[in-house]
């Protein structure tokens, strides 16, 4: 049984202010003090894709870099795409068969394993399947309100910003 789960989502709109997230579970329960958010740095436009790879990518190489504790399952929202994607950073950095990593998919709550071309389908009451939805839900909780968050900050400019000289004083007054 996996006691240290962590899941990934992307949020943009049409590719504007790309973010990421990932929730931690550990032992069936949010930790939240382990919640991380992502500006997407290398991909423009809208790539879940290369976005979903480049967050596996950085945070993994971060825990190895550190010595840190690896999950026990780690869980993409999305389909065969994004799974392909994180498979692709885990390989990259030699980590690919040793943590487990599935996808769900919001549709019809498939599971999708590396590699396996019919998802999985758990029964709809099943708790393991209520856990997934739950922690799966939480990361795209949290990437939406980030990306809420980050576009509500880029949205508001003043036209003053634009004439150099003049500072966040002037600016005010």
């Amino acid at each position: 049984t996996p006691k240290h789960i962590e899941c990934f989502d992307n949020s943009n709109i049409q590719g504007h202010d790309p973010v990421a997230s990932m929730v931690c579970f550990k032992n069936g329960r949010p930790s939240k003090k382990n919640y991380r958010k992502y500006n997407i740095k290398s991909v423009t436009g809208p790539d879940d894709f290369a976005s979903m790879h480049e967050i596996i990518f950085r945070r993994y190489r971060r825990i190895q870099e550190e010595n840190g504790p690896m999950p026990d399952l780690i869980v993409i929202d999305g389909g065969k795409g994004q799974l392909n994607a994180a498979i692709k950073a885990l390989n990259e950095l030699n980590l690919y068969g040793l943590i487990p990593v599935i996808g769900i998919a919001k549709r019809l709550e498939e599971i999708y394993y590396p590699y396996d071309e019919i998802p999985l389908f758990i029964e709809k009451k099943s708790t393991s399947l209520k856990l997934l939805q739950q922690i799966r839900n939480e990361a795209h909780r949290f990437a939406i309100t980030f990306h809420r968050d980050k576009r509500s900050k880029t949205s508001l400019k003043s036209q003053f910003d634009q004439i150099p000289g003049i500072g966040p004083k002037t600016r005010t007054a």
